[in-house]
């Protein structure tokens, strides 16, 4: 359009995208910061190409140079995770993007040296590793709130309120159900006790699929946050870990 432009003149475009508000009620966008309508380029406004294989292959070498720097490394899935662990505290040039391409990284970090690793991702994402799901886009699997279900039915939460957590339309209002459920937030609650799980079972799930594939032992620590960019749980690896890493 500048061609058309003289000096003196501008012009306003707006992209208009029929029933964007309704389509961003099946992604993760207000997790993002993006409400009332739908990301086309995500946080960044540059396309990225982050399913296909080249992507993975350019991850994959930043982890090989970077464990020539560092033993302890933190994975963060997409910017938003990028973005809060810096704010948190964490040294930048230990944290690397991994896409929705978590198995294929943990192991290439622990062939690589990798001696820990810290996962710093949105709930409704890392979740699915505690059911021993390690590429978490949601094309190839969900399982999310089934995963959610299976472990507050594990902590005894009454069958009323598990059938309820499984009938939720996303893991962002199965966790505020469970808020719902703690009226005193000082006390131990269900949120503490369903996430103290289920980072648990992350950090032992991603350990024993690295030794599956490497035979490496590595420390794995998980960090969860809500859309909020609230942090809901540090995993007890989690804990051991950041010291080393901020």
């Amino acid at each position: 359009m500048q061609p058309l432009l003289k000096q003196n003149q501008s012009i306003t475009v707006t992209i208009i995208l029929p029933e964007g508000v309704r389509l961003a009620k099946r992604t993760s966008n207000e997790a993002f910061g993006v409400v009332e309508g739908l990301s086309l380029l995500g946080t960044t406004g540059i396309v990225q190409p982050l399913t296909a294989p080249s992507q993975l292959s350019a991850y994959q070498s930043e982890i090989k140079t970077k464990a020539k720097q560092f033993d302890d490394l933190v994975f963060c899935i997409g910017e938003n995770g990028i973005d809060l662990a810096e704010k948190s505290g964490i040294d930048p040039q230990r944290i690397i993007k991994t896409a929705n391409w978590l198995g294929s990284m943990l192991v290439t970090a622990a062939a690589a040296g990798v001696k820990s690793i810290l996962l710093f991702g949105y709930h409704g994402k890392l979740i699915k590793l505690a059911g021993g799901i390690f590429h978490t886009h949601n094309h190839l699997a969900d399982g999310r709130l089934e995963i959610m279900t299976a472990y507050c039915a594990k902590l005894g939460l009454p069958i009323s309120q598990t059938q309820q957590i499984f009938d939720c339309a996303t893991t962002e209002a199965a966790l505020n159900l469970l808020r719902e459920l703690d009226p005193d937030s000082d006390n131990s609650s269900w949120v503490d006790l369903v996430y103290q799980e289920l980072t648990q079972a992350i950090d032992l799930k991603c350990q024993d699929y690295i030794c599956k594939y490497t035979e490496q032992k590595l420390c794995i620590g998980s960090i969860l946050f809500d859309r909020s960019r609230e942090v809901i749980k540090i995993s007890d690896n989690a804990v051991l870990l950041l010291p080393k890493l901020c």
